[in-house]
Parts: structure tokens; sequence; C-alpha cells
């Protein structure tokens, strides 16, 4: 079995940590979450906060605390396993689900598509409008369900009980402390807590529908649309490198720039590197009404160069060890 080179190794230089995290990049992690939380809190209890700046502003960091979710699932952000189930709790707070979900639905299923015979929940042909911007405002109403279905089955049936404690805490953190919001004073939460909670959460997974709607999932290097912008990614903490994540899992989100130019540019179809999200976005799905063909990438798989790549399998079974570890 070929094995998968680690961070350091990949990327010729060691990752710089400290006493309380593994690699001091996530430092902009927490600073997101930080932030998230100071202004979701700061509309709550200071009026003058309650405007449309602020709001705004907490429903993106709302989407970002959903992008730290998937780092924190894959990578813990701290030395101590207890922090980090910790860490877990605060970051299903601010997307008002458990995060640990990601585990089940995204480390296990979603990166491996159908390779096991069991459907992806969130792949893109869930949704089928002939006007594709029904099919991304529609998204997160299917695949959400099909997820946290598809989650509370996997919760039932695992081996591993300490997800389930893990899972059930976060819930009840979670829920709980915007259950008390919500009680304290029930309209103020609901417009400038469960709002931006919400936005987030139904946000990430129209994620699964922009990456991937138009590539073969069937493909080892053409199956994720990447957005390689600089700026979007250094706010994005690289997840417009999405090739790369799903063939190497295991690398820190700060090394996927690096990796991406190394082993996925000249083994992808240009057309899957797409330099701005938001021009993607108007060309795709306002400017043009129809759902656009799937980018035929036959040429560029035949004439990829090989490389040691462990199996799917393989990195699936290390997907979730590492997830349940930390």
């Amino acid at each position: 079995m070929a094995s998968i080179a680690k961070p350091e190794l990949a990327s010729g230089r060691s990752a710089r940590g400290d006493w309380l995290l593994h690699n001091t990049a996530d430092y902009r992690q927490l600073g997101i979450v930080a932030l998230y939380w100071a202004l979701l809190f700061g509309m709550f209890f200071v009026p003058a906060a309650r405007n449309p700046v602020c709001f705004l502003g907490a429903c993106y960091l709302s989407f970002l605390n959903a992008v730290v979710i998937h780092n924190h699932l894959h990578k813990g952000v701290f030395r101590s396993k207890r922090l980090n189930r910790l860490f877990r709790g605060v970051l299903s707070f601010g997307a008002l689900y458990p995060a640990s979900a990601n585990i089940a639905s995204h480390n296990l299923v979603h990166h491996h598509f159908d390779d096991d015979g069991q459907p992806d929940w969130a792949a893109p042909d869930n949704v089928s409008f002939r006007w594709h911007l029904l099919n991304l405002i529609h998204f997160p109403n299917v695949v959400g369900p099909n997820t946290f279905n598809g989650v509370g089955r996997w919760a039932r049936t695992t081996r591993q009980k300490d997800f389930r404690r893990q899972y059930l805490a976060e819930q009840v953190f979670a829920f709980g402390l915007t259950g008390v919001l919500l009680v304290w004073d029930f309209w103020t939460a609901l417009f400038f807590i469960v709002l931006p909670q919400l936005w987030g959460a139904r946000g990430i997974l129209r994620i699964n529908l922009i990456q991937h709607d138009g590539c073969d999932v069937t493909s080892e290097w053409n199956h994720s649309r990447n957005f390689v912008g600089r700026f979007f990614n250094w706010v994005m903490c690289n997840n417009g490198y999405h090739t790369i994540h799903h063939n190497r899992a295991g690398l820190h989100w700060s090394v996927l720039a690096e990796a991406h130019a190394r082993e996925c540019r000249p083994r992808i179809d240009p057309r899957l590197d797409e330099p701005s999200m938001v021009r993607y976005l108007l060309r795709t799905f306002v400017l043009n009404f129809r759902r656009p063909e799937d980018v035929d990438v036959a040429a560029a798989e035949r004439d990829a160069e090989r490389i040691d790549l462990a199996t799917r399998d393989a990195r699936k079974a290390e997907a979730e060890a590492e997830a349940i570890a930390s």
C-alpha cells in the first residue's frame, strides 16, 4: 500500500507549532471564531450593534466558522485532545449543528463519493432544476436532511462510543445555549443569533454543489473544482484548493496551495482551476439559466502523470482514525 507523505515532508518544510497548537497557522482559525462569537454576542447584548453591517458580518463569519469545523475535524487544532473536544462544542454553537457530524458526513462519505457503494449524501445530482440558480438555492433543503439522517444512522451503529458521547455533548451545548438565548430575548436571538448560525450551516452545504457539479467524481484528479485566488484562500484558510484536499486529506490546510501547484495543476483540466469564486458564481448561476454541461476531463486524466497515491479505501481509513483520535 502506498504511503501518504506527511505535510512536513510533502512541502519540504516543517510545520511550526507551539505549546498550545500543532501549527501556529491555526491562530488564524481561532481568531475567526473569536471574532464571530464577539459579533454574535455584541449584537445580542448591545442594541447599537444590531445593524445590517454587523448582521452581514456575522453571516459571513458563520460561514467561516463552518470552514473551521471542516479543517478542525480533519486536523485537530490543539495539542490537547480535551481542548479539541471542547473546541468542537464552541464550533457547534456557531453553526447550530454538532461539529462531529463532519466525521461521518464529510470525512467518511463525501471524501469518497460513492466508491463504497453508498451514495454521497451531498452529491450535486441531488438537485435537478433546469434553472441552475434554483439548484443552488434549494440544495441545502435536500442534502441537509440526507446528511443528518445518515449521520444519525452512523451514530447509532458505530462502535465508537466516544463519538456518540461527543456528538450528544455538542448537541446539548449548541441547542442548549441557543435555547437559553431564545428564552432570554426571543426576537433578538432569532434574528441576530439563529439566522447567522443557519446561514453558515446552509452555506457550507452549498459548497459541495459549487466544487463538484460538472466534475467527474470517478476521476482520481478531476473530481473537484478549485478556486485559486490568493486573497480568497487567505480568508478561507486555503479551502479553495479542493482537489488536493480530497486526495491528501491528511495535509494541513496551510500547505495546500503549494501541494496543489505541485501535484494537481499538472494533472487536472485547466477549467477546474477558477481564479475567482465570485466570477464563477455570477457566470454559472446568475448569467446562465441552464445547468452547464459536464466538463470532459478524459484527456487530462489520460495524460496525467502517475503518482504514488494510496487507495481511496486506505485514505478513508486514515481519515476516520485521525478524526476519531483528535
